[in-house]
């Protein structure tokens, strides 16, 4: 059991360290990819309550997080650590918890719809 806790602190640095790599490439990747334009403002709070805060995502909103893309969903957390006003957070708390969002909105696009 104790492994098991050693390899997730593990994990969580290897991400921490990765969003801190890509801080310059950020603000380029959310361009290259209209990452803004992808998700309506309604679903952007939702999700960044869920990440940030406490919340939870709705399944509409899940989906649109989900056609936003991993790729603009990480930029988009890394680019919002990297803001001074939210210097007091720790990143591996909230890379943990973006993940966790991320795929448990994955999992309700993948999960089949009960039938009517």
């Amino acid at each position: 059991m104790a492994s098991l806790h050693v390899y997730s602190v593990l994990v969580v640095l290897f991400l921490t360290c990765g969003a801190v790599m890509a801080t310059k490439e950020n603000d380029q990747i959310i361009k290259e990819n209209n990452c803004e334009t992808k998700i309506g403002l309604p679903c952007v709070l939702e999700a960044f309550t869920s990440i940030f805060e406490k919340g939870s995502i709705s399944n509409k909103c899940c989906c649109e997080h989900v056609v936003l893309g991993k790729v603009c969903h990480s930029a988009l957390i890394n680019r919002t650590l990297e803001n001074p006003l939210f210097k007091d957070l720790r990143p591996a708390t909230i890379i943990a918890k973006s993940i966790q969002t991320w795929n448990n909105c994955l999992a309700l696009i993948d999960s089949p719809s009960p039938s009517a």
